[in-house]
C-alpha cells in the first residue's frame, strides 16, 4: 500500500461512464457507485457530454472510487483526451455532500452532435433511475 499507482480516486461521471460494465470491458474496475447530482451544471451533448456551467440546472451522474492509474487510462483515449479535471461537490440521495473530481470539455471544444450516444445515455440513465426530468434533457437532445 502506499504506492502512486495505488491512490484511489473519488469520480464523478455523467456520461456512458456511468455504467460499470462498460468500465469493466476497459479494464477499470470502480467501486461504490452512488447516484448524486452537481447543482450548477447543465448536461449538454456533442459528440461527447460534457457538463457547463447553469444556476437553474442540476447534472445527475454516479459517483464511484477508482485507481488514480485506471483513470488517467481512461482518460488518455484519444476520444476524451481533451476532458479537463474540475472539483465538484456531489449531493447523494441521503444529502450528504461528496467533493469528487469530475471530467469536462472546455466549451469552446463542444461541437457537434451524437444522436446515438445521446440515445444510449437516455437508456443507461433511465436504468440508473434518474428523474424524468433529466431524462428529458437528454431526451431533447437525442434528435
Amino acid at each position: 500500500m502506499g504506492e502512486m499507482n495505488s491512490e484511489v480516486v473519488t469520480v464523478f461521471f455523467y456520461g456512458l461512464f456511468m455504467d460499470e460494465s462498460l468500465l469493466a470491458s476497459k479494464g477499470v474496475s470502480a467501486s461504490k457507485a452512488t447516484v448524486g447530482y452537481v447543482g450548477g451544471y447543465g448536461l449538454r451533448i456533442g459528440r461527447r457530454a460534457t457538463l457547463v456551467p447553469d444556476d437553474t440546472k442540476r447534472a445527475y451522474g454516479v459517483l464511484m472510487t477508482l485507481r488514480a492509474a485506471e483513470l488517467k487510462a481512461l482518460y488518455s483515449d484519444e476520444s476524451v483526451a481533451d476532458y479537463v479535471t474540475e472539483s465538484v461537490s456531489v449531493v447523494l440521495p441521503d444529502g450528504r455532500v461528496e467533493s469528487a473530481v469530475c471530467y469536462n470539455l472546455p466549451e469552446r471544444k463542444l461541437a457537434g452532435a451524437n444522436p446515438e450516444y445521446a440515445k444510449s445515455l437516455l437508456m443507461l440513465a433511465a436504468r440508473l433511475g434518474l428523474p424524468d426530468d433529466y431524462l428529458q434533457q437528454i431526451r431533447d437532445q437525442t434528435a
